[in-house]
């Protein structure tokens, strides 16, 4: 069964530069975090800045987990770091105004 996940507190921009967070980047720390050790992504995560004119991004991702969810209701309201952010996991409904296959 699909569950969907977002993660929250991270900037479009890393560093303060001119890198955009990439799905690459955000498939990297997931491989390499333990939090995530039973979780299979469906889908590259698909990153959507929050607001033109605000530094700040949403990284939507789709987990296949059990009927009952165990794995993913164990991340909901998790924190972790990416570089020098610390970012939180949330719960998300599925969201069809999200880009599917856009490559970020």
């Amino acid at each position: 069964m699909t569950s969907y996940l977002k993660i929250i507190g991270l900037h479009y921009f890393l560093n303060n530069s001119k890198t955009l967070v990439s799905s690459d980047i955000i498939e990297n720390v997931i491989k390499n975090n333990h939090i995530f050790n039973d979780i299979n992504i469906t889908l590259r995560p698909r990153i959507i800045k929050v607001l033109p004119k605000l530094d700040m991004a949403i990284i939507w991702l789709d987990v296949w987990d059990s009927q009952n969810k165990t794995n993913t209701k164990r991340l909901i309201n998790c924190c972790f770091n990416v570089g020098k952010y610390i970012t939180t996991i949330r719960g998300a409904n599925m969201n069809l105004g999200v880009p599917q296959y856009k490559k970020c």
